[in-house]
């Protein structure tokens, strides 16, 4: 497994993303960038806003569910796209910060609205040696 990255694949109705990492929380944020792909290029977006995230639960497979969804409720209620996500997970859950802008429709060109996190082919992995791998699909 590479150290840490990210991918979309092919879903019949809605769109399939993986996040890998050595850990729980990087893997996490590599599924943040991830969700921002499905929009935007995330390398297009600028990491200039700080917003804080928090999440808990104790499952990782739903607490992949609780942080996409409280990313695309973020996005939504402030306009805005992030492109970085600082994130630490302890035993109640998950605080981040994501860094991001306000949506720019002219140079971020947003491809589609995403309605959550689904619990569709929910996946979340501990390798022992390699680190985490996270799959979730999103409903566009």
């Amino acid at each position: 497994m590479p150290e840490a990255g990210w991918e979309h694949y092919d879903h019949p109705a809605d769109v399939g993303l993986r996040a890998w990492g050595p850990d729980l929380a990087s893997a996490l944020a590599e599924a943040g960038r991830a969700l921002t792909a499905v929009i935007t290029n995330p390398e297009g977006v600028a990491a200039q806003d700080p917003v804080p995230i928090r999440c808990s639960g104790k499952d990782p497979e739903l607490l992949l569910v609780d942080w996409l969804d409280a990313i695309i409720f973020e996005m939504g209620t402030r306009g805005m796209l992030f492109a970085r996500f600082d994130v630490r997970v302890d035993k109640t859950g998950i605080e981040a910060t994501a860094w991001g802008e306000p949506v720019a429709v002219d140079r971020h060109q947003p491809a589609v609205e995403i309605k959550g996190a689904t619990l569709t082919d929910l996946a979340a992995e501990h390798i022992a040696d390699s680190g985490w791998w996270l799959q979730c699909v999103v409903d566009v």
